[in-house]
């Protein structure tokens, strides 16, 4: 679902982008910290904490290597490193970082529950481990509206929509966080608006086949797309001209620290 690079920053990037900065301040990362980022993507809240602290270093891993080219190729900086990785099973040495983030992958780990109890195990005692996830079910304004109205259209998808996955509802972060046993786990919700420039600018990157719902509108036949994308359109701008719109992006945040006793 998520397969290209280029293709996932006109889809995502660009939201996660803005998002990166809330989530670097919930983990309270400071000045010479050693980062681990964990779904790294494109590299996004790895060169947002490169900016935020001027100290700190990040490593990233992602399992797909177009976007661990990407993310590498952007930036020489010697601060920042990418790597081809798997969450569930991290090749790092206990207690080697002093936090391990995740911006908006988690959810999509087959087992999440494994990746987290890595992202603690290479974490030091007293670090943080730290993540957020679009909240699809409702604060995700972008994918609510297409949702609601792909299902409308043909019911059966409603498996499909993405309010469904894991970990995107209030408290399931922290209920995982709590059986990977981590302390002092607190939840947030992170903000922030969607601004698009025309109704293109909202529609094109769900033809890019990123994602559950860039994968389905990929799937369609031409008329249907154009059907999808008119409902679309009527619901965001009603019958007047193309124009500028917002829409809210809500995620759910979650940070907890590794106990000193776990080690």
């Amino acid at each position: 679902m998520f397969s290209s690079a280029d293709a996932y920053e006109r889809f995502m990037g660009r939201w996660s982008r803005r998002l990166a900065p809330a989530l670097i301040d919930l983990a309270d990362v400071g000045a010479g910290a050693e980062v681990l980022d964990v779904g790294a993507g494109t590299g996004v809240l790895a060169f947002a904490v490169r900016e935020a602290i001027a100290t700190a270093r990040v490593t990233g891993v992602d399992p797909s290597a177009d976007y661990v080219a990407h993310a590498a190729g952007a930036s020489a900086d010697p601060r920042v490193a990418f790597e081809v990785g798997d969450a569930r099973q991290l090749r790092f040495a206990t207690a080697s970082f002093d936090r391990a983030l995740s911006l908006l992958a988690i959810n999509f780990v087959p087992e999440p529950a494994a990746a987290v109890a890595e992202m603690a195990r290479v974490t030091r005692p007293g670090g943080v481990v730290a993540a957020a996830v679009w909240d699809y079910g409702g604060g995700m304004e972008m994918l609510r509206v297409f949702w609601d109205h792909a299902v409308a259209e043909a019911p059966a998808l409603a498996s499909r929509d993405e309010a469904h996955l894991p970990l995107c509802r209030q408290g399931e972060l922290g209920a995982l966080w709590r059986a990977a046993g981590l302390v002092d786990v607190v939840e947030a919700p992170l903000t922030i608006e969607l601004g698009f420039a025309s109704f293109d600018d909202y529609w094109a990157p769900f033809l890019l086949g990123q994602g559950p719902a860039g994968a389905h509108v990929a799937a369609l036949p031409a008329a249907r797309q154009a059907a999808l994308a008119d409902r679309l359109r009527r619901h965001l701008l009603g019958d007047g001209p193309d124009r500028p719109f917002e829409l809210g992006g809500r995620a759910w945040a979650v940070r907890g620290t590794v106990a000193p006793s776990s080690r």
